[in-house]
């Protein structure tokens, strides 16, 4: 029987299938998910709010150069943006493991999650 970080995890593997066409490096992606820690099992912190200011900065700032070492610059905001586009606006639940897979992805810093 799966647990519910497993049921989170195949959960997030359907959104990058689904949303984006993409198949996912599982073993990264749980990592990535990892890395969240408790934060994935409450539902407003397990998501991301594409149209909040101080959310995208989070993001920006406690993800992309807080955890994968990235340097400000404006190609943090428009990938945080391309991502939140594909993901689409009608779509309420942007999942923040799945947002931090793909700009870990996108900047090919995969090796901080060795």
């Amino acid at each position: 029987m799966a647990n519910k970080r497993d049921e989170l995890i195949e959960k997030y593997a359907t959104a990058l299938r689904e949303k984006f066409g993409l198949e996912p490096d599982m073993a990264l992606l749980k990592k990535v998910t990892i890395g969240l820690g408790p934060s994935i099992y409450n539902r407003d912190s397990a998501n991301v709010s594409g149209t909040d200011e101080k959310e995208l900065y989070r993001v920006k700032h406690n993800f992309l150069i807080g955890k994968l070492g990235l340097q400000e610059s404006g190609d943090l905001d428009a990938a945080i943006r391309e991502v939140m586009d594909t993901y689409g606006a009608s779509e309420r639940t942007k999942y923040r493991a799945v947002i931090y897979y793909l700009l870990t992805r996108k900047f090919g810093k995969e090796a901080v999650y060795g």
